[in-house]
């Protein structure tokens, strides 16, 4: 029979209690409220005031100190900097008793709740749950703090589904937001909607018609910055290029706008994701007062695209970069320095690739010359003018109309769900019953090869019909231009050329053909 000796005890052990007796507890108090309205500043003001007396009512215990997070979400931490402050100095020792109003007051984030909790009662800190009743420390604290913070997350995910739903709302209705402390142009006016602040429209409408000049994005910020001009978020001048090409392809611009761009894929992080697709989006037209013409808005969107189809082939160095091309060997015209050192220096325009190619005849050009050719080809087509805008109306009508496109893709969709639940099925069926191995995998093969085409053919589809609208918001620009000028032009206008001309062909008799952008060609002779 095994022999028992006892060893006697020769310390004696204190636990949290007993250190309690000894000393104060040093306890602190935390206080958080959501918005910045009325009702809940007060709260806010009410639950520190009340903690703070009633701690330092106590003689068994220290005030150590009342942290506080006023006007931010509860279903993360990770932004509530008093939150983050009181759990370092609970960890470090200074605190050994949190209280707080409720459980959704301390997170509605179960999560974030029990491992910051577990953390603390690690160290022997309490927190105490003054609606709940709810002391950590207790046995049956942590069960019922899963309960009460489950109960508390659900709530947030209730709330966040009733602001989703009441933002679609107000998107069906047509009633649009913008961020305006950052956003270039528009205040909040009347009613909420956006009113212009024509200081910064100024600025808004250098940017389109610079880029239309033929400047990049990158040099247009560069002018900016030079100016002293301040970025959207009124705080610095240190203009991006991105920030350009955001100005650029925001249609709250043009008067529209495009709601729901993106949208909350988690409630609890706030995580935002473009919406393409997964959400409806919404299309306002004539929302508020525009900026920059619809029409000049459209042109700039396909000059982005012509410029991104070209890439590096476009220098941005000259309004007629990427436009004047070599009839003899289709390579760009470039500029090129002549004398550049002496008082003799001159610009002119020539083929890039005329020493390369034995076959490139055409001839040298100078910008004086494009430039009285497109003057003298414009007052022809105006002395046409009816007659070109009624065909213009014709081939917009065309180019406008997708039915026909429209249901080829509505069936090609059609045909794809199908094959998409035979492909399902199949899977389900392998996963729940035995299949003869060659016999299935050749006819899951076939529609999934079948699937993949019908993909493509919708996305051919969808270009065509994209390239169609884009074709005439074209020629809508071009009309818009066509419209405004009814008696002749009697200088270059840079905005002008850019909205009405495609490309300039130079060939070897000195021809210069002017390519409109509603299909129209103009020869002129080089004077």
């Amino acid at each position: 029979m095994p022999q028992v000796t006892i060893i006697p005890a020769t310390r004696k052990y204190q636990n949290g209690q007993a250190q309690a007796a000894v000393r104060k507890k040093r306890v602190a108090a935390y206080a958080r409220v959501s918005t910045g309205s009325e009702e809940q500043e007060t709260s806010y003001e009410a639950q520190i005031n009340y903690y703070t007396n009633y701690i330092q009512s106590r003689s068994d215990w220290e005030f150590v100190k009342m942290y506080s997070d006023k006007a931010v979400t509860g279903t993360s931490t990770k932004k509530r900097i008093g939150f983050q402050e009181m759990i370092k100095d609970a960890l470090e020792g200074k605190i050994d008793l949190i209280i707080t109003k409720s459980v959704s007051r301390f997170s509605r984030n179960t999560v974030d709740s029990l491992v910051t909790i577990r953390k603390l009662k690690e160290k022997g800190i309490e927190v105490y749950f003054e609606k709940e009743n709810i002391y950590t420390l207790d046995s049956k604290g942590e069960v019922l703090l899963t309960i009460m913070s489950s109960l508390a997350q659900d709530e947030s995910r209730s709330i966040s589904d009733n602001v989703t739903w009441g933002r679609r709302r107000a998107y069906a209705e047509g009633k649009i937001y913008m961020p305006y402390n950052q956003f270039l142009g528009y205040r909040r006016g009347e009613n909420n909607l956006p009113e212009i602040v024509e200081e910064e429209a100024i600025i808004v409408r250098r940017i389109y018609r610079e880029y239309l000049e033929g400047k990049t994005a990158y040099t247009i910020a560069r002018g900016l910055k030079e100016d002293g001009i301040l970025t959207p978020s009124k705080k610095s001048t240190d203009w991006r290029g991105t920030t350009i090409e955001s100005i650029l392809r925001n249609e709250k611009y043009k008067g529209s706008a495009i709601l729901q761009k993106t949208f909350v894929v988690d409630f609890l992080t706030k995580k935002q994701k473009k919406n393409e697709g997964e959400v409806p989006q919404y299309y306002v037209e004539k929302s508020h007062p525009w900026i920059v013409t619809p029409e000049e808005f459209e042109i700039v969107q396909n000059e982005i695209e012509r410029r991104k189809s070209l890439g590096p082939k476009y220098s941005g160095n000259t309004i007629f970069a990427a436009r004047v091309i070599c009839a003899d060997c289709g390579c760009f015209y470039g500029p090129k320095v002549w004398h550049s050192t002496d008082k003799y220096k001159k610009v002119i325009y020539r083929c890039n690739n005329k020493y390369n190619d034995k076959k490139c005849t055409t001839p040298t050009i100078t910008e004086e010359m494009i430039k009285a050719g497109f003057v003298r080809a414009v007052n022809r087509m105006l002395l046409n003018r009816e007659k070109i805008l009624e065909d213009c109306r014709t081939i917009q009508g065309y180019l406008t109309n997708t039915d026909e496109i429209d249901a080829q893709i509505k069936e090609k969709k059609a045909e794809e769900s199908v094959v998409a639940e035979l492909l399902r099925k199949m899977v389900d069926q392998s996963a729940h019953s035995a299949v003869i191995e060659d016999d299935y995998w050749e006819k899951y093969k076939g529609l999934e090869e079948r699937y993949e085409r019908l993909g493509a053919e919708i996305t051919k589809l969808t270009e065509e019909r994209t390239e169609k609208r884009r074709k005439a918001d074209v020629i809508g620009a071009f009309m818009f231009e066509l419209k405004e000028r009814e008696d002749a032009i009697e200088e270059f206008d840079a905005r002008m050329w850019t909205m009405m001309i495609d490309s300039v062909l130079v060939r070897g008799d000195k021809t210069l053909v002017y390519q409109f952008r509603n299909g129209v060609s103009m020869e002129e002779k080089v004077r």
